[in-house]
């Protein structure tokens, strides 16, 4: 039996949605010992950092650390500033839920406890079919970043690789539903709305939830949040 200490260590961005708890255990997985990073940015839905908190401990990860980045202080999105969500629809322009650089911004301090750790293996669960058309969830984006972390490391520098894994880059909603279920997870316990109600339920009508809802309703699965529309 192989000693769980050998197993090679991955950090994973766990926001607390359920990209990022399905994300976080496929890398498990696949055999990575997970150091859970997770950016307390101010955002408008701190809920979800109590969501990150129950799904590193139901994991079992190696450590989980919440690291405070308050982005209140640069605003530019309906997450961070005085913006109202919008409620109306998943369009095609980038909506203002779209925080400047976030992915960029989270990835490059993943890299840092990566390196400082001896990883490196990054994970997060970006998406880029059912998604809101953010630009830092795209391909392109995940390449260009591991070609960046290549030259802006000393493991780079030295003839090492870094990997980004983005294992949920090419799904549809309804099938990270589904590995959600295979894998086990409670979804309940993941939090994807961005304008939680006085009473703790799920908008419902925000671009997060009605994507995730659409997914769950694709696989014919139960959610398990309680939403309020």
């Amino acid at each position: 039996m192989t000693d769980s200490s050998e197993l090679p260590l991955a950090v994973v961005l766990l926001s607390g949605g359920l990209d990022s708890m399905v994300c976080a255990a496929l890398a498990q997985e696949q055999g990575f010992r997970v150091l859970a990073l997770t950016i307390d940015y101010n955002q408008r839905h701190r809920v979800e950092l109590d969501a990150a908190r129950v799904i590193a401990q139901r994991l079992g990860v190696e450590r989980h650390v919440i690291l405070p980045l308050d982005l209140r202080q640069f605003g530019g999105s309906a997450l961070t500033d005085a913006i109202d969500v919008p409620k109306t629809g998943v369009g095609d322009d980038i909506p203002v839920t779209y925080v400047p650089a976030r992915n960029l911004v989270f990835l490059s301090l993943a890299l840092a406890w990566a390196e400082a750790a001896g990883s490196s293996d990054l994970f997060i669960g970006v998406n880029a079919l059912d998604y809101s058309g953010y630009p830092d969830c795209r391909p392109e984006f995940i390449g260009g970043f591991q070609d960046l972390a290549r030259v802006a490391t000393k493991v780079g520098s030295e003839g090492g690789t870094v990997k980004v894994h983005a294992p949920l880059q090419h799904l549809r909603k309804s099938e990270i539903a589904q590995e959600a279920v295979r894998l086990g997870l409670n979804t309940g316990e993941s939090w994807s709305c961005y304008d939680p109600l006085p009473d703790g339920r799920a908008c419902g009508e925000c671009d997060s939830c009605r994507l995730r809802k659409a997914g769950f309703e694709e696989a014919g699965l139960s959610d398990g949040t309680n939403y309020g529309a």
